[in-house]
């Protein structure tokens, strides 16, 4: 592009017809994709990140004359979709990182190229509707009530963060008759608590840190040989808080743990919640759109208890990022975080006046996401929809009884959702296993035969299946799990004649 005025560049961005413009951008960006990306026959492209680094960093990230988008995207097809993860490859096994839909894919150009802001209602009109409309139907969903009330968010990690805010504010005001918002954090609020499974995921602790009330003030309690949070070392934890004049305020149920998936008993959970007073947060952000299952939405009985709920669609809902959402059982409670800007909302009796989201979030611009399940599930189902998370379930059912068939391979735990965690174990050479296993997924990464995430349990590394693409087969895994054992044996053999 190579205006020489505002009005110029205008019209070489947009073109004299905008749609036509945009068609054309597809397209391109279309044949970038196919060329660097799905033209790929690896899950990734095996660089290490300082080739990857380097080959980028070449590029002027500033220029001052700006070329044609067809020569750019080109660039872009071979510096960056070719050494991106192939979430689409049925052997890219890693992280809850999944393939979009079609359906969502198409909504998210059209989310992208209508550009409505959802912080207040004549930004987004139509746009407040549909979002509006899913949290009603999800509060619904979850059993959450008439009251009900929620909001779109970037993931759970923003959605566990609200959720405690409030939280925190309620408590505040409940305990301590102090506001907050308006005031801050009084003295006595060093003595709250909030408690949630030594294995919830770490945006609890992260979350108190961010509302001032750090990273002492979240207790992790032990869990049971299922990796479940123990409801006896809950009730004792609880005790032996208030006998050291602590104040426990907020209690957190996990539905679905990121290593081994498990869901917290949340039944039980919600009725130690309501005899203590505690305000009762699910963090469902892996777990959660088991709701839309038939087969397995018992497993989240006494949801409807919470507080709270946070929940992705970006993981087992194959949304693309981002696409979270937080609920809210008492609607009311938003009043805690409420603010009012005369830009955006002003105090008038007009009719959109109550249709503003803004305050229901933490972000003031953000984005219509909500379109993305829209225009999946009303093209979808949820009988499909659930269909889907049930085979990815079997499918880790199913992988973690041929891991158990191995004699090369150990599983740390049967699996509860679509993560599989083991190690590659030879039986004559523990010593060696757990630089081992860093290495075979190394190996295998590098070499383009699959992504395999790592964790630690008990502080041993392990591998680990994540399994949200509705594409992978038993077959594809089969041929990991062989690959993960030969490059075991080829790394042990070379330890051992070196050593």
């Amino acid at each position: 592009m190579s205006g020489s005025s505002f009005e110029d560049a205008g019209t070489a961005v947009f073109g004299p017809d905008t749609l036509e413009s945009y068609r054309n951008a597809t397209s391109l960006a279309i044949a970038a994709l196919q060329s660097g990306y799905f033209g790929s026959n690896t899950p990734f492209s095996g660089r290490t990140p300082d080739e990857i680094h380097e080959d980028v960093a070449e590029t002027e990230p500033f220029p001052s004359a700006g070329q044609s988008l067809e020569a750019v995207l080109e660039r872009v097809s071979s510096l960056v979709c070719a050494d991106s993860v192939g979430v689409y490859h049925p052997q890219s096994m890693a992280h809850l990182h999944c393939p979009p839909t079609v359906p969502a894919l198409a909504a998210e150009l059209i989310v992208s190229a209508m550009n409505q802001s959802m912080d207040s209602w004549d930004q987004s009109p139509a746009a407040t509707a549909v979002e509006s409309t899913l949290i009603e139907g999800l509060t619904s969903v979850c059993g959450l009530g008439a009251g009900a009330d929620g909001v779109f968010t970037s993931g759970s990690t923003e959605a566990n963060v609200l959720g405690l805010l409030l939280a925190r504010n309620w408590a505040v005001a409940d305990r301590f008759d102090h506001d907050a918002q308006r005031s801050g954090l009084p003295t006595a609020a060093q003595s709250l608590r909030i408690l949630c499974s030594a294995e919830a995921h770490f945006t609890a602790r992260q979350a108190a840190g961010q509302l001032g009330l750090g990273d002492d003030a979240v207790v992790g309690i032990p869990t049971d040989d299922d990796h479940q949070l123990s409801i006896e070392a809950l009730e004792s934890t609880i005790d032996r808080l208030i006998d050291d004049s602590l104040e426990p305020f907020a209690l957190i149920g996990t539905a679905g743990t990121t290593d081994f998936g498990r869901i917290d008993p949340l039944d039980r959970l919600g009725a130690v919640a309501a005899e203590h007073d505690l305000w009762f947060h699910v963090d469902g952000a892996y777990g959660g759109p088991l709701v839309f299952s038939d087969r397995h939405r018992d497993r989240l009985s006494g949801i409807e208890r919470a507080d709270s709920i946070a929940m992705d669609f970006h993981k087992l809902c194959q949304q693309p990022l981002s696409c979270g959402v937080f609920l809210l059982a008492d609607g009311e409670q938003y009043d805690s975080i409420d603010r009012s800007a005369a830009y955006l909302n002003p105090d008038d009796t007009g009719a959109e006046s109550s249709h503003h989201l803004v305050s229901k979030s933490l972000q003031t611009s953000r984005r219509f996401d909500a379109l993305k399940p829209y225009v999946t599930f009303q093209t979808l189902g949820t009988d499909t929809m659930g269909a889907g998370i049930d085979s990815l379930l079997k499918l880790a059912t199913d992988t973690a009884t041929l891991i158990e068939a191995n004699d090369s391979l150990e599983l740390a735990a049967r699996p509860s959702l679509s993560t599989v965690v083991f190690r590659y174990d030879p039986p004559s050479n523990d010593d060696a296993t757990d630089t081992t296993t860093d290495r075979i997924r190394d190996r295998l990464r590098a070499d383009g035969t699959a992504m395999l995430a790592r964790t630690a349990v008990d502080g041993s590394p392990h591998l680990k299946f994540t399994f949200v693409n509705p594409r992978t087969s038993l077959d594809d895994v089969i041929e990991v799990l062989d690959a993960v054992v030969a490059a075991g044996r080829a790394i042990t053999e070379s330890t051992q004649s070196t050593s």
